[in-house]
């Protein structure tokens, strides 16, 4: 962008610039990972409506996504690591990894809904029974990554920020999720009662 700027004051009128060589493979390397990144949402969604057979509850699930990026990006800024291609492919990642813990949750509150419980005493139940393996999924997979994310290793400074931003987005994700997707799901169920949805769901799944 700064060099955008200095050669559009100092160039003569009648002439044109161009990125060529690395500037050109990183713009069209943003413009692929952007779009595996829309992909993946749009799939990740697709899976998980037609696994909970719902509209609502796959956006609750995926309220984690936002939470992933406040420690993927935080972390990266504390530890001096730049936002470069790898940790771009780390952020594509995330949207499978972090979507996990809301799964957990949403699963077993909806296993208790249909036993007759209550919203508010499914979600108390779902946290109580789903804490422990979500703790140590996340924790696991932070594991794994901490050997590249500590720089170990020859080229590991290539490396480092794909495993920082998965580091710094499970931890955001993980604990923020325990306490984001149960109000969202209690959100999302009454706006599922509401009849103009319902009107809505009950023509698409007639048209599909």
């Amino acid at each position: 962008a700064k060099l955008e700027k200095i050669t559009s004051e100092i160039l003569p009128e009648g002439f044109s610039r161009q990125h060529t060589g690395r500037p050109e493979m990183y713009k069209e390397t943003i413009y692929y990972i952007g779009m595996a990144f829309m992909l993946a949402i749009v799939f990740t969604y697709m899976v998980l409506a037609s696994q909970f057979e719902s509209f609502i509850h796959p956006f609750t699930i995926m309220t984690a996504l936002p939470l992933s990026f406040i420690g993927a990006f935080g972390l990266l800024y504390i530890t001096g690591n730049t936002f470069n291609l790898f940790s771009m492919i780390a952020l594509v990642l995330l949207v499978g990894l972090v979507t996990k813990n809301g799964i957990l949750l949403v699963d077993y509150a909806n296993q208790q809904r249909e036993k007759g419980m209550p919203v508010k005493e499914a979600l108390i139940e779902a946290g109580c029974v789903r804490f422990r393996p979500i703790l140590m999924t996340a924790f696991s997979t932070v594991a794994g990554v901490l050997p590249v994310a500590l720089g170990i290793g020859i080229g590991s400074e290539m490396r480092q920020p794909m495993a920082v931003a998965i580091a710094g987005g499970l931890i955001t994700s993980t604990f923020l999720t325990l306490l984001v997707i149960p109000v969202t799901y209690t959100y999302m169920e009454a706006f599922s009662k509401m009849k103009v949805f319902q009107k809505i769901a009950k023509k698409v799944l007639a048209e599909s």
